[in-house]
């Protein structure tokens, strides 16, 4: 068996792609209409069509998973984001954990928890 990914559900997958375009770098692998393969593991797929697969409705901003990402030039991308997406709701702005790791975690357009840290 191979994990190939983690998938996202969103309003509009022309909108998430852009963000995660902007924000990270994730290009388009494949279109499929609705549902979205992003470079790096992620796959996009529109509300609609995943409450209709699962028979249950969606729960933006429901904290139990998060995307995390790392990133050295930490200050850069938090200046990036509030540029590109000054609307943005954050969890905690950049911070300094106890350890010493610098992070910023916020929900995409979408509702779904990203951290974005120094490495480890």
């Amino acid at each position: 068996m191979k994990y190939k990914g983690t998938l996202l559900v969103v309003k509009d997958c022309n909108a998430a792609l852009k963000f995660y375009h902007e924000l990270f770098g994730s290009e388009l692998v494949r279109d499929n209409g609705g549902n979205m393969e992003l470079t790096g593991g992620l796959y996009l797929q529109e509300a609609g069509y995943w409450e209709k697969f699962i028979g249950k409705s969606v729960l933006p901003r429901n904290n139990g998973t998060e995307l995390y990402f790392e990133e050295a030039d930490i200050e850069a991308f938090a200046e990036k984001l509030e540029k590109l997406y000054p609307d943005v709701e954050y969890v905690n702005r950049l911070m300094t954990h106890s350890w010493g790791q610098r992070v910023v975690r916020f929900y995409d357009p979408d509702g779904n928890l990203i951290e974005v840290g120094t490495p480890a």
